[in-house]
């Protein structure tokens, strides 16, 4: 993680956190994510250091002003000011480490081949749980590569269970394995 990330994230995590105002900040970053995701040109125009700072201040104010708790207002602020605008991904991230570390969740992925059923997720939700001791936060990615299996990324480490993986893994040991 940048220092960037590390002292406006970790800032903006603190501040919530001393005022109770953990969860509606993480809310209200996850969605700023997703429209700044849906159009980078904001940020690349927030970013810009041909317009001068007060103007792109000034568009953060018109854009967000009451939209958004003031805080965050205010974050998204000085990262204009200060040029880091198109470091708010990483702020965020941080920020939402943070919050994960203090409530107890672990972040996994989920990949499989094809979509999970909502019985198999609850299973899988309730065993990491049991594993881990912590409240996990699976995200489900499909990967028709993966052929069939699941694959888990969490916590810097991969279980990797698809038959992809135990398909290469064969023919590297049995190097006629697969041909006909």
């Amino acid at each position: 993680m940048s220092v960037i990330a590390k002292n406006y994230g970790g800032a903006l995590y603190g501040l919530a956190a001393d005022e109770g105002l953990e969860d509606r900040i993480l809310r209200e970053l996850r969605v700023l994510d997703e429209a700044f995701a849906a159009e980078p040109r904001f940020l690349s125009l927030l970013s810009n250091p041909s317009i001068p700072k007060e103007e792109r201040c000034k568009i953060v104010d018109d854009s967000f002003r009451n939209e958004v708790h003031p805080y965050v207002l205010n974050f998204l602020k000085l990262l204009t000011e200060h040029g880091y605008a198109h470091s708010f991904d990483k702020c965020r991230k941080e920020y939402t480490d943070l919050y994960n570390e203090a409530h107890g969740i672990l972040p996994v992925r989920a990949v499989t081949a094809v979509e999970v059923s909502p019985a198999l997720k609850e299973r899988l939700s309730k065993k990491l749980c049991a594993v881990t001791g912590k409240t996990v936060d699976i995200t489900y990615t499909i990967d028709p590569d993966c052929i069939g299996g699941i694959r888990l990324d969490m916590d810097g480490s991969r279980l990797d269970g698809t038959v992809r993986r135990r398909s290469v893994s064969t023919s590297r040991r049995n190097p006629s394995a697969g041909r006909p």
